[in-house]
């Protein structure tokens, strides 16, 4: 048999049941797919179905009481079936405790195995804090080192090698210990030639950092490129993407990902480092059994490991268990919870261990703000909040509308050639523009920082007027020339950024979305905190300002609005809410701006919701075809399950197998002739009464082995999956019985029940399929991909996009 015929089918046919998927023409090489590998290798191929065997007296082969290996496993690009898991978790859970009892060595085994999954958290979150750390400082000397290298050692950043240097504060970014290109080739670094070959450089080394990363990505992991979010929310739904989280995808992913947030593009590194964070957590389940055997179990794991990457990715424990939770998870139980909390804690202490910045702090943009808010600052911040939903919704259906355009055309055909030609306009742009020359980690940090007396950007220069300073708060005070120069670059970089980060998100480069995003907002929040503070400061007699900001008062905080405004961009584009609030209050430290961050964040989920529903995640999902049945949308239709299921009229008859009169031969015939990935098993064709369901692979691995090694199993042996053989004559040939692989609880409906009550129970119990019934007599079947399918007829989609592209 052609193993492609059982690996993937086509949804042409009318009782395909489930989602086996057609990969035509696919661009991804799935010869890396081994990196994740089945859970049991011994399985071996299934290819030789030619019967033969020997003849043997009439003996009944009381087969498969001791599981097989690769019973029970799925095929790539296969649903898990939730239910099954759960269950061989818990008769493996009731079988330890009650061995507890009965000696020492087993109450040892049952308490190393409840410890496991603790132990398995710490180890998680020391290797995601530890990547992390090793990411953040490879980036920050990446950097810098397209602007000039350090002569006291090429190693360190430009930072680190001025902070031996014995210049004033003020100058401290011109040690001599710093070279800039122009400098180390010229001897110089002024004049006009001296900014041209820098600007050369700039260019040269950002082409090469993100061709390198393009070239690691294309040649040894196709999965390592994007953010990773959207199928790990597909893969936490159920669904098998094998390589997708193996080693190969993980080393390439924490290389490629420097590079290419080193290179200078439009993209960030915390939604990959979520992607990271679970490479790990899944390579590190195959050191226990319990994880590595189970399905569902490794699905908690990986939630956890979810929580631990937005952990080191800002430094915010606790907004990682709530993004896993609110974001990305499809089953949270309390335990998940829990063990969320303590990789999030592990991962975050580990990164504060290898202290990548040298601050002390967990991330970049660490800031803090003494000043209280007004009342009536709440109408910028919603002014804001309406920005991020606007600029949300437009950035998800243009990104989206770019992405559609490069699966359809020959564009996707030349990732190296997109990523060149994006990286070299990108850094042309952003070399003149010295707020988009820098990272953008450190853009979002100067936006984010209050001005000091002693702050050389340009951003803070200020006139001064030291006789009414009072102490360390500064009061508002007039703009000076460097701060309308620092408007003008900031309102250049905000459009860059705008349009850039559409053609960036989506290449074949690891790219995140978070740092962008907020990069964004902030330029915008800040414009508009600098404006309301000059009005302020020049109108603080009008009826708004009067009674809390007097004339020499430190009323606007434009480093507070440049967060909200992060808070509100980041919000329209991914529709977080809750989490993204916790998020930016563990970044600032302060817990009075929580109302702010709210109303920002509330404002720019309403306006995006208003435009579109769909986050940008979820818009990757639908894009990409992937089988996620979203838990948040309400079926509102008054279909019934005898409307979607399969056959329909005019199809041929549902493909069934009889519980005790087909031979080898019937089921091989069935299973090479179709693609479907389970079939019913009824009393007889005529009374169609159902007894269970029974998977392909199941059947396929069963069979094989049986001829293998049993004596007597040919090609006229009887297959029956009841508790005793049926009645034969004499001289008949050895039975094989399977009643092991069958499953006697398949989900059942009736064909009145209405597709609204069969929509929730695939969603909260993760069913595969659904059988249909009448009186008791089995009609059809649904399936997850049918559901799917039907959801989008409904809502006037192509129902055929819901496939594995």
């Amino acid at each position: 048999m052609d193993q492609k015929g059982y690996r993937r089918g086509s949804f042409q046919s009318s009782t395909s049941d489930e989602d086996m998927l057609e990969i035509a023409g696919a661009s991804l090489d799935f010869s890396m797919a081994d990196d994740d590998p089945p859970l049991d290798r011994e399985m071996g191929g299934f290819s030789s179905y030619n019967g033969g065997g020997m003849n043997g007296t009439s003996t009944m082969m009381d087969f498969l009481e001791e599981p097989l290996p690769g019973v029970g496993t799925y095929e790539d690009f296969n649903t898990i079936d939730w239910v099954r898991e759960k269950s061989r978790d818990r008769d493996r859970h009731r079988e330890i405790t009650s061995r507890s009892k009965e000696s020492t060595w087993a109450l040892i085994h049952s308490v190393s195995d409840a410890f496991s999954g603790w132990l398995l958290m710490l180890l998680i979150g020391l290797l995601a804090g530890s990547l992390a750390g090793l990411i953040d400082i490879s980036a920050h000397w990446m950097t810098d080192l397209k602007e000039g290298v350090c002569l006291a050692g090429f190693w360190f950043n430009h930072e680190h090698c001025c902070w031996k240097s014995n210049t004033t504060f003020t100058d401290r970014d011109k040690c001599p210990e710093w070279k800039s290109w122009s400098q180390l080739i010229l001897g110089h670094g002024e004049g006009a030639f001296a900014y041209i070959l820098n600007y050369f450089m700039y260019v040269i080394w950002a082409l090469l950092f993100s061709l390198l990363a393009v070239l690691l990505v294309k040649g040894f992991a196709p999965y390592a490129c994007g953010s990773g979010i959207p199928e790990i929310k597909t893969i936490l739904s159920g669904f098998i993407i094998r390589g997708y989280l193996g080693k190969w995808t993980l080393i390439i992913k924490t290389i490629t990902l420097v590079l290419a947030v080193s290179s200078g593009l439009s993209l960030g590194k915390e939604g990959p480092l979520v992607h990271v964070a679970c490479c790990c957590g899944n390579i590190l389940c195959h050191l226990f059994t319990k994880y590595r055997k189970n399905e569902a179990k490794r699905r908690e794991v990986l939630s956890a490991a979810a929580a631990a990457g937005v952990s080191v990715a800002f430094g915010a424990p606790i907004g990682g268990v709530l993004f896993s939770l609110e974001e990305v998870s499809y089953y949270f139980p309390l335990k998940t919870l829990w063990r969320s909390f303590f990789a999030a804690l592990v991962a975050a202490f580990t990164l504060r261990s290898i202290n990548p910045f040298g601050n002390s702090r967990l991330v970049l943009f660490y800031v803090e703000f003494h000043m209280p808010w007004h009342l009536l600052e709440l109408v910028p911040f919603i002014l804001l909040g309406i920005f991020g939903g606007l600029w949300g919704a437009f950035f998800i259906r243009s990104n989206i509308a770019w992405c559609r355009r490069r699966k359809t055309t020959k564009l996707g055909k030349y990732p190296v050639l997109e990523v060149f030609v994006v990286t070299a306009i990108t850094a042309i742009l952003a070399f003149p523009n010295e707020y988009t020359r820098m990272s953008t980690s450190e853009l979002i940090s100067e936006l984010f920082n209050d001005c000091g007396i002693l702050d050389s950007s340009k951003l803070c220069e200020y006139v001064n007027d030291f006789n009414s300073t009072k102490g360390d708060d500064l009061p508002d005070r007039a703009a000076g020339p460097g701060v309308y120069t620092a408007m003008w670059q900031l309102a250049l970089a905000l459009i860059m950024k705008v349009f850039i980060t559409i053609f960036t998100f989506g290449m074949k480069v690891p790219s995140g979305l978070f740092i962008p995003s907020m990069a964004v907002g902030a330029i915008a929040g800040r414009l508009l905190g600098v404006a309301m503070e000059q009005l302020a400061y020049y109108h603080h007699d009008w009826a708004i300002f009067s009674g809390w900001c007097s004339q020499g008062a430190d009323c606007i905080t434009p480093g507070l609005y440049a967060m909200v405004g992060a808070a509100a961009c980041l919000g329209g584009v991914t529709r977080m809410t809750v989490s993204l609030v916790v998020i930016m209050f563990e970044l600032t430290g302060g817990l009075e701006y929580i109302v702010p961050l709210m109303a920002a964040a509330m404002t720019s989920k309403w306006v995006a919701d208003a435009i579109g529903r769909e986050g940008i995640y979820d818009a990757h999902i639908r894009l990409n075809g992937y089988p996620f049945l979203e838990a948040k949308e309400e079926f509102s239709h008054k279909t019934l399950a005898m409307d979607v299921m399969r056959p329909r009229r005019n199809d041929p008859p549902l493909t069934v197998i009889t519980q005790d009169s087909m031979t080898v031969e019937d089921v091989e015939t069935i299973i090479n002739e179709t693609t479907y990935s389970g079939y019913p098993v009824v009393v007889s064709r005529e009374s169609q009464r159902l007894v269970g369901f029974v998977l392909r692979r199941d059947l396929i691995i069963s069979v094989e082995n049986a001829r293998k090694k049993q004596d007597g199993i040919v090609s006229t042996s009887i297959i029956y999956f009841t508790d005793h053989s049926p009645p034969l004559p004499p001289s008949s040939p050895s039975m094989l019985k399977l009643r092991s692989i069958l499953d006697l609880s398949p989900f059942t409906v009736t064909d009145q029940t209405p597709m609204e009550i069969v929509v929730d129970i695939f969603r909260k119990l993760g069913l595969r399929q659904c059988l249909v019934t009448h009186n008791g007599k089995l009609l059809g079947i649904i399936t997850k991909k049918d559901v799917l399918k039907h959801i989008a007829q409904l809502a006037n989609q192509d129902p055929d996009s819901i496939l594995f592209n």
